[in-house]
């Protein structure tokens, strides 16, 4: 019996470490950015976003610093998207035009930085912090 409680007790503290990571690993609530979409248009590059809001709180604003590199990797252009009110729960497609951008040259997006985040019981980080990047275009997009 002694042999038993020793062998239990020992899965125990080995299976122990395993469930603590599983827990830190488990996804939470997120603030989804997708670049959906870049197309030349009448000023620039149109870039296309599609945002979503899991956070579980609204955001009543919502801006990114984006760095934007050129075909060669070097940053061509430092500029800020303001998505503005970012509803809890909700899916929004929001377009930004860059005036005297090339899409084709764009070879890589980078959010630098949070610029705004607000929202009831939202710290300013969340918005850095609880962001997912991902991308349907050939340009590189993340954090």
């Amino acid at each position: 019996m002694r042999r038993y409680q020793i062998a239990l007790s020992m899965m125990a503290s080995l299976l122990l470490p395993c469930t603590v990571l599983a827990q830190e690993a488990a996804p939470g609530p997120a603030l989804s950015l997708e670049l959906n979409g870049a197309q030349p248009s009448d000023k620039g590059c149109r870039l296309t976003f599609v945002v979503n809001n899991s956070l579980g709180s609204d955001l009543s604003k919502a801006a990114y610093e984006i760095a934007l590199f050129n075909e060669t990797g070097v940053v061509d252009r430092l500029t800020v998207l303001d998505f503005k009110e970012l509803p809890a729960g909700k899916t929004k497609v929001v377009r930004f035009d860059l005036a005297g951008t090339d899409c084709a040259k764009v070879s890589r997006a980078l959010v630098n930085n949070s610029t705004e985040c607000a929202g009831s019981g939202i710290e300013p980080a969340t918005c850095m912090q609880r962001l997912k990047t991902s991308t349907k275009t050939g340009i590189a997009f993340g954090i």
